[in-house]
């Protein structure tokens, strides 16, 4: 009989990650490129000790009741919002995450972004791929000003710092708000000020979205919100999409309340409000904030690590129902 624990993986990850979890684990896995239906994430789990997961992957209380041996949901995410985490603590399985590895990677995505939007690249793209681009023109596709605009950072956790160290090199000025405000120390190490959110919105030329999604924050900026705003200034989400009301975005570009937005993540992803896509004043990414080889494959390496360590009986390193315990 195998030592190895039985982890049910829901879809393929990286190289690296694949080769140690066929050597450190009874692997359940089928080798299709799509997201599993909800038939097969049941049937899957059934046997399972271990469940490494997708944020796409929703993990309810019927999933994790259908998982009788069960130990622990190991999500390859940061965020853990698909995941029911007090369904799963009540009923002994770990929740884990894989923090720590994507900040530079998601703020180098989020400045990608920000770039894109504030000197119309994409506009331009198409423009010369169409054929029709007749030359240079003094005021062909002006866009904005990036060097010593106001950036504000909606959420100073990791990413926010990372993309904060990053708006030095453009000499901005750099406001923030988070639910709780960071040490004295930190905001003189980044440059940065911390203002209420009101002040913030009215402020920045650059929105940049990086809370996490909760009760607290969904739809955070909505019609409200948006009209706080400058009519010039530009919104980048690369968070998660439903900290955005993704109806009153479109009402807000339609009305001119704000200039454009950037997005990474949208509200009902994958589906995206079929207006955004028609706005040219709008740059659309396919969820590419930690989508370098490094990166996810240390996103594998620690969704294994959490995995086995709680298959084992022991605590993970990066456990997200922090009143979890080993069973004895």
């Amino acid at each position: 009989m195998s030592s190895k624990p039985k982890v049910f993986l829901t879809r393929g990850l990286p190289a690296p990650t694949m080769r140690r979890l066929e050597s450190e684990t009874e692997l359940i896995f089928q080798d299709i490129d799509r997201a599993l239906s909800r038939d097969e994430l049941l049937a899957g789990v059934r046997d399972a000790d271990g469940m490494i997961c997708l944020l796409s992957d929703q993990i309810d209380a019927e999933l994790l009741d259908a998982a009788s041996r069960l130990k622990v949901v190991s999500n390859y995410a940061v965020g853990f919002n698909n995941i029911d985490v007090d369904a799963a603590t009540a009923r002994g399985i770990a929740v884990t995450n894989t923090p720590g590895v994507l900040a530079d990677s998601t703020a180098d995505m989020a400045w990608a972004l920000l770039m894109a939007a504030a000197r119309r690249v994409v506009e331009g793209d198409e423009l010369v791929r169409s054929g029709e681009w007749e030359g240079w023109e003094p005021m062909q596709l002006l866009g904005t000003e990036v060097t010593g605009a106001t950036l504000g950072i909606v959420g100073l956790g990791q990413i926010g710092q990372a993309i904060a160290r990053r708006a030095r090199g453009f000499d901005m000025n750099v406001l923030y708000w988070s639910r709780t405000r960071r040490s004295k120390n930190l905001e003189q190490q980044l440059q940065v000020q911390y203002c209420e959110l009101d002040e913030l919105l009215g402020s920045s030329d650059y929105l940049s979205i990086n809370v996490a999604l909760c009760e607290d924050t969904r739809h955070l900026l909505s019609k409200a919100e948006f009209e706080q705003m400058k009519p010039s200034s530009i919104v980048i989400n690369t968070s998660r999409g439903a900290v955005i009301d993704e109806q009153a975005l479109v009402e807000a570009l339609r009305q001119g309340a704000i200039a454009g937005a950037a997005l990474d993540v949208f509200e009902h992803e994958p589906q995206v409000t079929p207006d955004l896509r028609k706005m040219p004043n709008v740059v659309l990414a396919p969820h590419l904030g930690s989508a370098t080889d490094r990166t996810r494959c240390q996103m594998g390496e620690l969704a294994v690590s959490n995995c086995l360590a709680a298959c084992a009986g022991q605590v993970p390193p990066h456990l997200v129902n922090k009143t979890w315990h080993p069973k004895d």
